[in-house]
């Protein structure tokens, strides 16, 4: 549920109130218990980032880019290498 902030144009009250997006603006002050009370447009809350997530692994610098390209292109070469050189010597036992 949303948090609203409403003053009152009477006494110059102000108050937050959590309340359904569906529900009305609240007309009562609490304090001075007129209806005078009007929402506030406010700055409201920041948004939190906590744990893994996009902004972690999306704006790599270029130098972890570059590494991570290079150990990947190091992690492809080395099966090829050696299932070329396990494969002669598997056929090379069958044949004779």
């Amino acid at each position: 549920m949303p948090t609203y902030e409403y003053r009152c144009k009477a006494c110059e009250h102000r108050w937050e109130e959590f309340q359904s997006i569906k529900s009305s603006p609240s007309r009562k002050c609490p304090e001075c218990r007129r209806l005078k009370a009007e929402r506030v447009i406010s700055a409201g809350g920041g948004v939190i980032f906590k744990g893994s997530g996009f902004y972690q692994t999306d704006y790599r610098s270029d130098s972890y880019r570059k590494g991570a390209e290079a150990a990947k292109k190091a992690s492809e070469s080395k099966p090829a290498s050696d299932s070329g050189s396990s494969g002669k010597g598997t056929s090379g036992s069958k044949s004779d």
